[in-house]
């Protein structure tokens, strides 16, 4: 008698939020925001300057609180991200701020003091991996080195989660390329779930396992960069012809004038929406659909 296979478990899901929003004033900075992030894989946060990837991590760490929604890290739904929480979370800010006069080595007996799963050797082994001087007061060290201090400080405890907001912004390409290498790393060796914000198509390309788009704190889309690739294609329409439904406009481009009358549109469909449309629309690249996704509002025609 042979058996079928049981349906593979689904995922466990770190991090998750719902429904999640934050004003200041009348500016609405994170919108109804939807994420989830599985155990183990790399999450790319990937969206403009401004588009409320900061506020977003804010509220995960606890920092800001939300005006509604839930936030929901490592199965513990929270308003506020609670101290035994943190504990668990390895949180690299997108501005380093350090006692100046303090060395590394000082920094790690400070912050390894905060962990109960502070590890001393992790410590000091990723200080010798990043090339980072234990004894140099960090006033003496430049902003790279920073953010490598930053990281080591964040991995040492072994967190179930690292929580990264713009962790590149100002290293030298070389400097981003070894950052992302240890992220890539800390996936594979240990398993260790990372969530980190960039407005850098390379870099989630390079690193990230699944991604989400986030705009005017908004997120406009979830899953894989393959997926997104699939989804996201160039048509061309006749005058005569419609969108069919299952399909959103993401942005109309320019036509030569011997083609007046005909569009070019950039669109998001799912498979069933390709399926029936019975056209097959060109391939994208990812600069290209990121900028159809945060270019213009979403317009159904």
């Amino acid at each position: 008698m042979t058996l079928e296979n049981p349906a593979a478990a689904p995922p466990e899901t770190v991090l998750s939020v719902s429904e999640l929003r934050r004003s200041f004033g009348r500016f609405t900075a994170v919108n109804e925001l939807d994420l989830t992030v599985n155990a183990g894989e790399i999450y790319g946060f990937l969206g403009v300057n401004g588009a409320g990837k900061t506020t977003t991590i804010r509220m995960l760490m606890g920092i800001i609180a939300p005006d509604s929604g839930t936030i929901e890290l490592l199965g513990e739904k929270t308003k506020r991200t609670t101290l035994k929480l943190k504990q668990q979370i390895g949180y690299v800010s997108q501005d380093q701020t350090f006692y100046p006069w303090m060395t590394a080595e000082m920094l790690g007996k400070f912050v390894g003091g905060l962990y109960p799963t502070w590890d001393r050797d992790e410590f000091h082994r990723l200080l010798k991996v990043l090339e980072v001087p234990t004894n140099r007061k960090v006033s003496n060290l430049s902003g790279g080195m920073r953010v490598k201090l930053a990281l080591a400080l964040a991995i040492a405890p072994r967190p179930s989660l690292l929580i990264l907001d713009e962790p590149t912004a100002g290293l030298d390409p070389v400097a981003r390329r070894e950052f992302l290498e240890i992220i890539m790393h800390q996936s594979r060796e240990y398993g260790r779930t990372t969530f980190f914000s960039t407005h850098l198509l390379d870099e989630v390309e390079r690193a990230a396992d699944r991604v989400g788009i986030i705009h005017q704190g908004q997120k406009r889309f979830e899953g894989r960069l393959d997926d997104l690739r699939e989804r996201v294609r160039e048509i061309t329409l006749s005058p005569e012809d419609s969108l069919p439904d299952g399909f959103e406009l993401w942005r109309e481009l320019e036509v030569a004038e011997s083609d007046a009358g005909r569009r070019r549109l950039i669109v998001n469909g799912g498979p069933e929406a390709w399926d029936a449309f019975g056209k097959q629309g060109s391939p994208l690249s990812l600069d290209d659909i990121f900028i159809a996704c945060v270019g213009i509002s979403t317009t159904r025609i």
